[in-house]
């Protein structure tokens, strides 16, 4: 089997089922329409499963939640209270960094509230759990920037890989330095152009500044720190020094 072949076989393996976690996200909706009661924008399918980079041992659908810009109280008290809808609900609820995470019939939901910064736009303002503190983005440009990319693929393995290894890396932390890394890369040499990433990973991550392309004020390299970038290229140097496919993704 070529390493394409391989790899490509990997990715099946691990390919969300989408209509599941669209169900699943369409059965949490109801809590959301009460918690946002007439502030609510709209609720729609965003992050990897918009992207099309989902994997099954990840995330299966963020949903991004708008409210309007005339919602009242602070962005801790929205995502706060999202929380507390969510455990009163019954589902299970954890506390991330800008999104609540739960489970819905065996699915992995994230829910990410953002209060839109003006009467109409795509411009939303979130709260850091992390940091106690907010940042300013636009989903929809994150998820253009992800879909006319041409490396889908590399960026699904490049999660798997990051699963598998149990590192700490951002999804589109990850998205933006995977297409960085195959800036001149013929499109579709999976095998090649993943040895690359990973590469790219052991040589460049600690050091690079990446910027949301939303708002050059949010630096997304910042969500790591220097010792978690670390831990990123390190286990790229074990895997790109393994002798087997099977040793590299895993």
């Amino acid at each position: 089997m070529s390493g394409d072949s391989y790899l490509r076989s990997i990715l099946q393996k691990y390919t969300v089922n989408v209509s599941g976690a669209e169900a699943a996200g369409n059965s949490i909706y109801p809590v959301i329409r009460q918690w946002g009661n007439s502030y609510l924008v709209k609720a729609e399918f965003s992050g990897s499963l918009a992207k099309g980079t989902g994997i099954s041992i990840g995330t299966d659908a963020d949903i991004f939640i708008s409210v309007s810009s005339s919602t009242p109280g602070t962005l801790s008290a929205l995502y706060n209270t999202l929380y507390n809808a969510v455990s009163q609900a019954g589902y299970p609820a954890r506390k991330q960094n800008v999104s609540i995470g739960t489970t819905v019939n065996g699915y992995k939901i994230d829910l990410v509230p953002g209060r839109r910064q003006s009467q109409y736009g795509s411009d939303h303002s979130l709260y850091k759990n992390k940091t106690e503190s907010w940042t300013q983005t636009n989903i929809a440009t994150h998820i253009i920037h992800v879909k006319t990319s041409n490396r889908i693929e590399e960026i699904r393995l490049a999660k798997i890989w990051r699963q598998l290894h149990n590192l700490e890396f951002p999804s589109f932390y990850l998205e933006m330095a995977v297409i960085d890394s195959l800036k001149y890369s013929t499109i579709g040499d999976l095998s090649n152009n993943f040895l690359k990433v990973l590469e790219f990973f052991r040589d460049n991550l600690p050091s690079l500044r990446y910027v949301d392309p939303a708002n050059t004020n949010n630096v997304i390299s910042d969500d790591l720190n220097t010792s978690q970038k670390l831990a990123v290229a390190s286990q790229a140097r074990l895997s790109r020094n393994q002798q087997t496919w099977g040793g590299i993704v895993w």
